[in-house]
């Protein structure tokens, strides 16, 4: 794995991090140490977690996926990992946060309240990277910036980024941190993938100029650039065959991953990766790992048997003439994702 820096900051991390949204949903406990030893193992040093996780969020198993990561974490050497997790955003918004009891803000005292958790389920005394899982835009930037600030003084957060943001959110938020000499968001982690290419239209060029680093999340589509929801398969046990089942905002969240123009690019892109004698899983990877405004790529999976796949992207840089196709294919199906 390749090393790459967190925005400005000193901190490095491998250019792949394993997310672990799944952990305590789909993928077990036994499972989930599996997977992070695998990852481990394979050269990934960097791991992604939230207060608010597993998915769906629920207020029955809110944090569970931080306790099951940190009861991985105290068997390994700290010093050797870097730990990134998030406090939720607020809960009058598009996202109701499952922790405290649903009155999630982005104030001094949610912010104070959520990292003793999470540092608590994660059994050490600091993260290394800090996010806010979704902004408040009608907030002041500097009530959270303040909070996190003082985190940073204090040793328990290394480094601070954001997630789920806009162009004017990363700006307005970078504004107030230069006015009030406060710690920046280093990182945004936000969604992008072959199938939702939208950050590149204006986030992109931000992160350029700012010197912030984009940690993207998703880049498999949610796993539909696998081809597994091909044809009109609906695979059990996978993640958004159990969203549209469950209805509402999940299953209008699916119905954005997997519809008809989605298919159809990943279709394209299934061929583009067989063309080029790999599986569209590495491809896909690859391509996100292959931006100058990338720190590190954050995929996850429910199973052991998934990570080879991503494990291949690890040293892979495509080719011109897979670059070429890949970008003619968005082109021709722009923003399938909406």
């Amino acid at each position: 794995m390749k090393a790459r820096r967190l925005g400005r900051s000193a901190v490095t991390v491998s250019d792949i991090c394993m997310g672990t949204m799944t952990f305590g949903s789909q993928a077990d406990e036994a499972a989930s140490h599996r997977i992070l030893d695998r990852s481990l193992d394979a050269g990934i040093t960097f791991f992604d977690t939230a207060e608010n996780y597993p998915v769906p969020p629920s207020e029955e198993w809110a944090g569970r996926t931080e306790a099951i990561f940190g009861n991985w974490l105290k068997t390994k050497n700290r010093d050797a990992i870097i730990v990134a997790t998030k406090v939720c955003g607020p809960s009058h918004g598009w996202l109701r946060g499952s922790m405290r009891a649903g009155m999630t803000c982005l104030d001094r005292h949610n912010i104070m309240k959520a990292i003793d958790a999470s540092l608590t389920r994660l059994k050490t005394d600091y993260v290394d990277l800090y996010q806010t899982h979704w902004p408040d835009h009608d907030a002041r930037y500097e009530d959270a910036l303040d909070a996190l600030d003082d985190l940073v003084r204090m040793g328990k957060v290394r480094v601070i980024g954001c997630s789920n943001e806009t162009s004017w959110g990363l700006m307005k938020s970078l504004a107030a941190s230069e006015r009030s000499g406060l710690q920046r968001y280093e990182t945004i982690q936000n969604n992008f993938s072959l199938n939702h290419r939208r950050f590149e239209d204006e986030l992109a060029q931000v992160c350029r100029k700012e010197g912030v680093s984009l940690l993207p999340y998703s880049p498999i589509g949610g796993g539909v650039l696998s081809g597994k929801y091909n044809g009109g398969a609906r695979p059990e046990g996978a993640r958004f065959s159990r969203y549209l089942e469950i209805g509402g905002r999940q299953a209008r969240m699916a119905e954005r991953f997997v519809n008809e123009l989605t298919l159809a690019s990943t279709e394209r892109f299934m061929a583009i990766a067989r063309e080029a004698g790999m599986s569209p899983v590495t491809m896909a990877t690859a391509w996100s790992k292959q931006h100058d405004f990338v720190a590190s790529t954050i995929v996850g999976v429910s199973r052991e048997d998934q990570l080879d796949e991503i494990f291949a992207a690890a040293d892979l840089v495509l080719p011109d003439d897979v670059m070429k196709a890949i970008n003619q294919v968005s082109k021709e199906i722009r923003y399938p994702m909406g």
